[in-house]
């Protein structure tokens, strides 16, 4: 009889697939943007929408030897960057549930491209875009999962790629890690120095690289 209730008891605690769960939703976002053909920058093409998108480095910046060499021949294995650009509506606290998306996504990718392009230790040739448009619903959702899935440098840490030009009080405001690193973005100028050294940074991002997943197989 105890072996007959245990029996049951363990049915009862198998987990139910559920195909609409959330993690599944975003899972099936992120496959989706994984699956697009990477394209060089700068983007020639103009579009409609807001979306989620990952940025591929192949270039010979030392630091990011490791990275390159994953998204060399083709394979665009390992995203430098993942981000999302949502509607307005979002932006100011709404929902952003049927705002009109505009050209969301397409700004966003080109204030990375004008970041990238300031800087004097990058070249806008050796960085690779996908991209995709989404339903505002899911941006976050499939930003959320891409970062968890595919551990992007410059969102894990080097912060600081992603922000937009700061507000007032610039005086107490230190430079970005990203900006540490590469120096040259005109909304870094008159910013304070980190307070972590140049060189403590650059230890972080090699210790990254180094314990990532796709450099231990």
């Amino acid at each position: 009889m105890a072996e007959k209730k245990i029996a049951k008891h363990e049915a009862r605690a198998e987990k139910t697939y559920n195909p609409l769960d959330k993690v599944h939703l975003g899972e099936s976002v992120a496959s989706e943007m994984l699956r697009k053909n990477p394209t060089q920058l700068p983007l020639r093409e103009k579009f409609i929408g807001a979306g989620i998108y990952a940025l591929y480095y192949v270039g010979a910046f030392p630091l990011y030897r490791d990275i390159a060499k994953h998204n060399a021949d083709g394979r665009f294995a390992w995203p430098i960057y993942v981000g999302k650009a949502v509607p307005q509506g979002v932006r100011k606290g709404g929902f952003g549930l049927g705002e009109d998306p505009g050209t969301a996504l397409r700004r966003r990718l080109r204030e990375h491209e004008r970041s990238i392009e300031q800087c004097s230790n990058l070249e806008i040739a050796d960085f690779f875009c996908r991209y995709l448009v989404v339903e505002d619903i899911w941006i976050p959702l499939g930003e959320s999962l891409l970062i968890k899935q595919v551990s992007p440098l410059w969102n894990c840490v080097l912060d600081g790629f992603g922000i937009h030009k700061p507000g007032g009080g610039r005086g107490s405001q230190a430079m970005s890690l990203w900006d540490t690193i590469h120096p040259g973005r005109r909304l870094a100028h008159g910013l304070g120095a980190n307070s972590i050294a140049r060189d403590e940074i650059e230890g972080r991002v090699r210790r990254f690289i180094m314990d990532h997943p796709l450099n231990q197989a």
